[in-house]
């Protein structure tokens, strides 16, 4: 029995080891949730969701976007509406391309309970990336009352439009000292809508005097802002862009742009 004793201490002290260690995996995970209620197209053939979803691995989903995310450690979830419960378990927040009437017969808007609570969750801390996309794709009026509480405002036109496989009418080459382009040359964006800025907001990508991608801190949180969907899977490598395009490098640095602002 004075064996079994002496053993004991030392195995209590390894178990309560490993329990922390399983409890740092299962709650300490990095968890990065994609908006399905704001963006919530059928498709018209097969009745089921799609466009911008981690689910969705052809040209119009997010599928490559997420295995960058599981590649960094991070756990993917598809959310509904963002009541503060939800909001609460997760570290980064993806709103795409809300719809319009013209995608949904019954869209869901953001409303002024949604834009409050999400308002409190960045302020705590969350990391809000905001993707629109052009004037005659994109529900702007609701959209632009979350962003306009970041000091961002997304305008109702459309930049960089390219005409078939003319890639390099959506190219942008004279791109700044930011982590978002380390190691970048060339980025493609499609058909996109600009932003006006306003207190704290800041450009990170600026053209002819137009803003087409922002940032702020917001508390003791992050909101970015671009007005395209960007790096869906039809753009974000090269199944179709040139080799000169720079832009799964891109999504990799904006991965770990927006990671690098939560607060654990």
């Amino acid at each position: 029995m004075k064996n079994v004793f002496a053993v004991l201490p030392k195995y209590i002290m390894w178990m309560i080891f490993l329990a922390s260690l399983l409890w740092q995996n299962t709650f300490s995970q990095t968890v990065i949730g994609l908006d399905n209620w704001f963006n919530r197209e059928i498709h018209p053939l097969t009745g089921e969701p799609f466009h911008y979803l981690w689910t969705d691995k052809e040209m119009s989903g997010y599928s490559k976007w997420g295995d960058i995310f599981i590649s960094r450690g991070a756990v993917l979830k598809t959310i509904g509406k963002p009541f503060s419960s939800v909001l609460k378990n997760l570290d980064v927040y993806i709103i795409v391309d809300p719809d319009s009437t013209t995608e949904s017969l019954s869209p869901n808007f953001i409303l002024p309970y949604d834009i409050k609570t999400i308002k409190k969750w960045v302020k705590k801390g969350g990391v809000l990336a905001i993707l629109a996309n052009d004037a005659p794709n994109c529900e702007f009026t609701h959209l632009n009352m979350l962003a306009s509480s970041f000091g961002m405002r997304f305008n109702h036109v459309t930049r960089h439009s390219v005409q078939g496989t003319d890639w390099e009418m959506g190219a942008s080459t004279n791109l700044p000292d930011h982590a978002l382009f380390k190691g970048v040359r060339k980025i493609y964006i499609k058909d996109v809508s600009d932003i006006n800025l306003s207190g704290k907001a800041s450009a990170i990508l600026e053209e002819n005097g137009k803003v087409l991608i922002a940032e702020t801190c917001y508390g003791r949180g992050y909101v970015f802002a671009i007005g395209d969907p960007w790096i869906y899977n039809e753009y974000i490598d090269h199944d179709l862009l040139p080799e000169s395009f720079d832009n799964k490098k891109a999504a990799e640095n904006l991965t770990d742009l927006l990671l690098s602002f939560i607060k654990k």
